[in-house]
C-alpha cells in the first residue's frame, strides 16, 4: 500500500511555506530600511540640523517677502461696449502671458507691468436686475431653459455679459493704487475713438429725453390742473361729460407714471453714461491668504534634505557599481 502524499497537496504546501518566507523577509528588509535610515540621520544629525535651520530661515525670508494680493475693479459698460471691454482684458492678459512688459507700460499705461501676474474679467450676476430692465430679457431666460438647467443659463456665455456689472480681478505681488493701475487701466479702456463717439451723442440723446419728457410731464400737470379747475365750475348737470372724460383722465395719469419712472431711470443712466466703461468701485491690496502661501518654511526644509539624501545614495550606488567594475577586472 503506498503512503506517498497526494502531489497537489505537497505543491500548496511548498507553495504556502515560501510565501510565508517572502513576507517575512519582506518585513525584514523594512525594518533594516527603516533602521539605516534612522541610522543615517543620527550620523549626520549635524549636516541635517543645519539644512532644517537654513531651509526654514530661508523659506520664512520668502514668505515675508513674496506675497500676492488680489484687486478687483467693478465697472459698468455702457452702449454695448461689453464685447469690446472682454475683448481689451484678454489682450491685456494674453501680454501679461507672453511677458509683454512694453506693451503694459507703454500702451495700457501701467507703471510697474512685472508686477501684475494674472487679470480677468467676469460678470456680476444679477438675475432680477437683468429681467427687471427687458421684459424680452425674461423670455430670453425661459426659453433658454428649456433646453437646459437654469444655472447653466444664468452662467451661459451669451446671458452673463448681458449684466449690468462686471467685475476685473487682478492679481498682484506688491501693493498697487488706484493712479498707477486704476486710472491707466481705465484710461486705456475708454481710448477708443468709435466708443468715444457712441458715448457723446448716447449722452447727448440721454439729456434731450430727460429735457423732453420734463415738458411732457410739465404739460400733463397743466391739463390736470385745468381739469381740475372745470370740474370744481361745473354744476351738477355736467356730471355726465365728467364720466366721460374721466376715461380719457386716466390714461393721462397712466402716462405720466411712466413718464415719472423713465425719468428716474434716465437720471440714474445719466451718472454712468459719462464715459464707455464706467468705474463703480475698486478694491485693492487684499491680501491672498490661501494655503499656498506661508508654506516655503515648511517646504524648504524637506527640499534640501531631499537633496542631500538624493547625493548620498547615488554616492552610495556609484561606489558600489565602482567595485564591482574593478572586481569584474580582476
Amino acid at each position: 500500500m503506498s503512503t506517498k502524499l497526494p502531489q497537489k497537496d505537497t505543491d500548496q504546501e511548498i507553495d504556502i511555506f515560501q510565501l510565508s518566507r517572502s513576507i517575512g523577509g519582506f518585513f525584514e528588509r523594512l525594518s533594516a530600511a527603516i533602521f539605516r535610515s534612522i541610522q543615517f540621520f543620527v550620523r549626520n544629525w549635524i549636516i541635517v540640523l543645519v539644512l532644517v535651520v537654513l531651509g526654514f530661515g530661508l523659506g520664512w525670508y520668502l514668505d515675508s517677502h513674496k506675497k500676492t494680493f488680489q484687486n478687483q475693479l467693478i465697472v459698468r459698460p455702457n452702449f454695448g461696449s461689453v464685447d469690446y471691454l472682454y475683448s481689451k482684458i484678454d489682450l491685456i492678459q494674453a501680454k501679461i502671458v507672453s511677458g509683454d512688459t512694453v506693451f503694459l507700460k507703454n500702451v495700457v499705461g501701467i507703471s510697474h507691468p512685472k508686477s501684475i501676474k494674472r487679470i480677468e474679467i467676469k460678470p456680476i450676476a444679477d438675475v432680477y436686475k437683468f429681467i427687471e430692465d427687458n421684459e424680452q430679457n425674461f423670455e430670453l431666460i425661459k426659453l433658454m431653459a428649456e433646453v437646459g438647467e437654469v444655472k447653466k443659463v444664468l452662467e451661459d456665455n451669451v446671458t452673463s455679459k448681458n449684466y449690468t456689472f462686471h467685475a476685473i480681478s487682478f492679481v498682484s505681488n506688491t501693493n498697487v493704487n488706484e493712479k498707477e493701475m486704476v486710472e491707466p487701466l481705465l484710461k486705456y479702456l475708454n481710448d477708443s475713438e468709435y466708443f468715444k463717439a457712441i458715448q457723446k451723442i448716447g449722452f447727448k440723446n440721454l439729456q434731450q429725453e430727460i429735457t423732453q419728457n420734463d415738458t411732457i410731464i410739465a404739460q400733463i400737470d397743466n391739463v390736470l390742473n385745468g381739469f381740475s379747475s372745470t370740474v370744481k365750475n361745473n354744476t351738477k348737470s355736467d356730471k355726465l361729460v365728467y364720466y366721460n372724460e374721466n376715461t380719457q383722465l386716466n390714461e393721462i395719469i397712466k402716462t405720466k407714471q411712466k413718464l415719472v419712472k423713465e425719468q428716474g431711470e434716465n437720471r440714474l443712466k445719466l451718472i454712468s453714461a459719462d464715459k464707455t466703461i464706467k468705474e463703480i468701485d475698486a478694491s485693492l491690496n487684499i491680501n491672498d491668504t490661501k494655503i499656498v502661501s506661508g508654506i516655503f518654511k515648511f517646504l524648504l526644509p524637506i527640499f534640501f534634505l531631499s537633496i542631500f539624501v538624493f547625493i548620498n545614495l547615488f554616492q552610495k550606488f556609484y561606489r558600489r557599481q565602482l567595485l564591482k567594475s574593478q572586481i569584474n577586472k580582476v
